[in-house]
């Protein structure tokens, strides 16, 4: 197979062990863990020119490339990263990983239990939040050999755990982009997790987290939990110009087997979902994107806490995004420039929702691309601290 001239082509995850504990906010211990990476560039001899990517909720370490000549789909963000993207691979060396907690690698709860005869962690492993998640990554960057990140990007969960990097190490980092994100949920958007997770905790087969050991697994509850989320994910719009009130076969059966276009996506994303995602992984995630706070050490002052950062700072939000929508990076960028940090910001009219963030729009693309590439001014689309 011939990759696309703009692809990193072929790629090979890199498994990093840490043996020394590590302490979680939640007052456990982690005896070690690994971390599943990829990389795609070159790193220069001062190690100046590497960029992290921080993976939403459902993503992971394989961001862009392939694994096989065969593979049908690339990376989770190949529209992004690569030769001449806005992410450019002949420029930056870009490092993305699998977090704990997740299912793909790292280690997490399908991962052996050292202390339980190397049984799956299961429900016993424990809580993480986007703090912990940012000191593994500092953690990686120490053994990757990189004091300084030139570049700190993630979308959604992604641009929080950026955000968290800035307030943590903001001598670490010289730039930081965060896209469609919030600096914590509102209470809407725990409600939605909280649905999503009673899906999977009431599904008969979950065995209080336990199914591995009882040779099942969760798959409705899980299914319903995607399709809750996906929902949230597009946009009115998007879902109108995509399925309207189409039927698959034109005329009402008047039954509950699936009729209209939209019930059948929402199945099929569901049922995709169930096949790739660990049920009790799903369960850490969404609270860990409850838990997301930075403002909590700091008086819940967001701008007390966005007086430590140190770097500049890209934020993009997009209009028809209603799980993170635009206001909430509007707080972000206001709490910036009150301390007077260097900000620019764009709101860009896309219809996709708050999935936005990983299609290659543009505006954009075009607005990353320059942000990273160093260009001083963002012409119209940049609000700057003075």
């Amino acid at each position: 197979m011939s990759f696309p001239a703009d692809s990193v082509g072929l790629v090979t995850p890199q498994k990093f062990q840490f043996e020394e504990p590590l302490h979680l906010e939640c007052d456990r211990v982690l005896p070690r863990f690994e971390l599943m990476v990829e990389t795609y560039g070159t790193l220069n001899a001062d190690k100046s020119n590497a960029i992290l990517i921080c993976h939403a909720l459902s993503g992971h370490h394989h961001a862009a490339g392939y694994h096989h000549e065969d593979d049908k789909k690339a990376g989770w963000w190949d529209s992004c990263i690569g030769p001449g993207k806005a992410i450019d691979t002949n420029k930056f060396f870009v490092v993305s990983l699998n977090n704990i907690g997740g299912c793909n690698g790292s280690t997490g709860p399908t991962s052996p239990n050292p202390e339980n005869d190397n049984r799956p962690y299961g429900p016993d492993f424990p809580l993480v939040t986007v703090r912990d998640w940012v000191k593994t990554q500092a953690m990686l960057s120490d053994r990757l050999g990189v004091d300084v990140w030139y570049a700190v990007v993630g979308g959604s969960l992604g641009g929080m755990q950026a955000l968290q990097w800035s307030v943590d190490y903001p001598d670490r980092l010289q730039k930081c982009v965060i896209i469609a994100s919030a600096p914590k949920l509102s209470a809407q958007n725990i409600a939605f997790n909280e649905v999503a997770r009673q899906s999977i905790l009431s599904d008969p087969d979950f065995h209080h987290g336990r199914y591995l050991e009882n040779d099942s697994y969760p798959k409705r509850g899980l299914i319903l939990a995607r399709m809750v989320g996906h929902i949230t994910y597009l946009s009115e719009e998007a879902m109108k110009q995509k399925f309207g009130r189409d039927l698959k076969s034109g005329k009402f059966m008047y039954g509950f087997d699936v009729e209209f276009q939209v019930e059948s996506y929402l199945r099929y994303q569901g049922e995709q979902f169930s096949r790739n995602f660990d049920a009790n992984t799903y369960l850490i995630m969404t609270k860990a994107l409850d838990y997301f706070d930075p403002s909590r050490e700091y008086g819940h002052s967001l701008t007390e806490a966005m007086g430590k950062t140190k770097c500049q700072f890209l934020i993009v939000s997009f209009t028809t995004d209603w799980r993170f929508a635009p206001s909430r990076s509007q707080e972000i960028v206001d709490a910036l420039i009150t301390n007077h940090k260097p900000v620019s910001y764009l709101d860009i009219d896309a219809e996709q929702g708050h999935d936005s963030f990983l299609f290659p729009i543009p505006l954009y693309v075009k607005t990353m691309r320059a942000f990273l590439g160093g260009e001083e001014h963002l012409k119209s689309t940049s609000l700057e601290a003075s």
